[in-house]
């Protein structure tokens, strides 16, 4: 869940900087994006699909 927070803030990071640069609506998606990573209803499979490519390297 820290690598979707951290995402997040990142992602909000950059819609300020997008903001100050006049892009609004890039900074409005990645503002929804970041709002997605913090609610909770996407889920971060990092781990699962690391161990799943070294258990097939292995063999």
């Amino acid at each position: 869940m820290d690598r979707l927070k951290a995402q997040a803030s990142k992602n909000r990071d950059a819609a300020k900087v997008l903001r100050s640069r006049g892009k609004d609506a890039a900074a409005k998606r990645l503002e929804a994006r970041a709002d997605e990573l913090e609610s909770g209803r996407v889920t971060d499979c990092t781990d699962a699909v690391s161990g799943l490519i070294s258990w097939a390297f292995r063999r």
